[in-house]
């Protein structure tokens, strides 16, 4: 067994995060020639684990050397597929855990499509262990995950790349540029959408985790008493111990775009707050499925955010982003409209900043440079981004209920806001048919937040600042920042 594994992994189980101390100076990691193969373990196989297998196979001299996956019958399935869609050429294996791949000296990067609560900790570990990392969104399941995997990126040199597809759109990243260089006034409000339409997830009991789940790694740093079928393997999106809602899912990629267009060197707001429910499908799941966040960045400028998961007939499906400006217009749907003006103008955008490629061929040239900075969407973008979201979770979840009306938001003279939970609030009360007597929404209090120090002021900042990181499971802490 490798010195690296001895330190790092197996001494971690009877150690407190506090002793997770990595000797010796940066690490970064290996620099390719044009024509060297890069080797990549993919992590996490049952569903967006699937995707990245499928973008690793189209990308030239990339070879998967493994899978790894806690669910045997998952693993299993994985590697039939692969060995028929690859004609064998690959020797891959199959894995358990991902901390075995790590010590392959000869592996180059691991390829993140876990659960949420796992993301943060496995991208410090493939740092540590010198290999680049492409996580899936989000980076972080809490704010302080999130701080240290960015500085651990920092630190041994690695890229990091998030998987935030659209970093990757030069139509995107060309939009944002004109943005910010005010062709259109100044931005007033960056706008995101994650409406999809979802059902309910019903009730299961706790029990005995399959016998082929290796539920320990499955469970890994988040502190779980039981197994629950409702947690493997997809709706742990769900409950807060294990995801962030449909907030920090689908809408990790909007809620990205949009503080993409805000000023840039604005990091993280400087207040948020949201408001919102779990409706109509009294099911166990505890993150709402509806929601209006808002948040403000130190420049004035706003970030709102819209979550609509409640079917109905005549649903309209939004994921996608919108711009308002201060002098009145606005972008939608990629159409310009004056103040004033019902008609929009086609946009004509020259393609923006950004490594070609897509999302997989990107990540792969940046780590052939080795060039942390060529990746599209790096740490730096994952941690502020899924910040953004975790302020507005976290004030909803420090919320109270209020009756549920369209007066619910309370939002005093900020018409703006009050203006698009109205448009929220009459498609509940109309498209859906809620009725006001006996229900309520959660409106939760705008947290302040200091952007240096990562950490909330004033009121509610005990209650908020408990938020910030997760309790982790013995033998999976995520290290201290001093210690990474």
């Amino acid at each position: 067994m490798s010195s690296f594994t001895r330190r790092r992994f197996i001494q971690s189980a009877s150690l407190t995060s506090a002793s997770f101390f990595i000797a010796g100076t940066q690490v970064s990691g290996k620099v390719f020639g044009a024509n060297d193969r890069l080797r990549i373990a993919v992590v996490g196989l049952n569903g967006r684990g699937k995707s990245h297998i499928s973008g690793w196979l189209e990308q030239p001299n990339v070879e998967i050397v493994y899978l790894v996956d806690p669910d045997k019958n998952v693993l299993a399935a994985r590697l039939k597929d692969l060995r028929e869609r690859s004609a064998g050429r690959f020797k891959t294996k199959g894995l358990s855990d991902v901390r075995k791949a790590l010590e392959d000296k000869t592996l180059d990067a691991i390829s993140i499509a876990t659960p949420n609560h796992w993301h943060s900790l496995m991208t410090i570990w493939g740092a540590q262990a010198g290999k680049h990392v492409y996580v899936e969104k989000p980076m972080s399941h809490d704010i302080e995950e999130g701080r240290i995997a960015m500085e651990a990126q920092k630190k041994y040199g690695v890229v990091v790349q998030h998987g935030t597809q659209r970093r990757s759109e030069p139509e995107i990243a060309g939009l944002t540029e004109m943005i910010q260089a005010g062709r259109f006034g100044r931005l007033k409000i960056s706008y995101g959408y994650a409406c999809k339409p979802r059902e309910g997830i019903g009730f299961q009991p706790n029990s005995d985790a399959p016998s082929n789940l290796d539920w320990n790694l499955w469970r890994g740093p988040a502190v779980l008493d039981s197994y629950n079928a409702n947690l493997a393997h997809y709706n742990w999106h769900w409950f807060w111990k294990t995801g962030n809602g449909e907030l920090n899912n689908q809408g990790t990629h909007q809620l990205d775009v949009a503080r993409w267009a805000i000023d840039e060197g604005m990091t993280h707001p400087i207040r948020a707050r949201a408001i919102g429910g779990r409706f109509k499908w009294n099911d166990q799941g505890e993150t709402p499925n509806t929601m209006f966040g808002l948040a403000e960045y130190p420049n004035g400028q706003y970030v709102y955010f819209n979550v609509r998961n409640v079917n109905y007939e005549g649903y309209q499906r939004q994921v996608e982003n919108e711009y308002y400006f201060e002098d009145g217009g606005k972008i939608v749907r990629g159409e310009y409209f004056a103040k004033g003006s019902k008609t929009g103008e086609k946009i004509e955008i020259e393609p923006g900043n950004v490594t070609p490629g897509g999302n997989w061929g990107s990540f792969v040239a940046a780590c052939r440079a080795g060039d942390p900075e060529m990746a599209n969407g790096n740490a730096a973008d994952a941690h502020y981004g899924c910040v953004l979201g975790h302020l507005m979770n976290n004030s909803y979840r420090l919320g109270k209920r209020v009756p549920f009306n369209a007066k619910a938001g309370r939002f005093g003279d900020d018409a703006d806001a009050a203006e698009h939970f109205g448009r929220l609030h009459d498609v509940m009360a109309d498209g859906v048919g809620l009725a006001e007597n006996g229900r309520s929404y959660t409106v939760g209090p705008w947290l302040s937040f200091d952007p240096e120090t990562e950490r909330h002021e004033g009121n509610y900042s005990k209650k908020a600042n408990a938020l910030m990181k997760d309790q982790n499971t013995r033998g999976f802490e995520v290290p201290k920042l001093a210690y990474v």
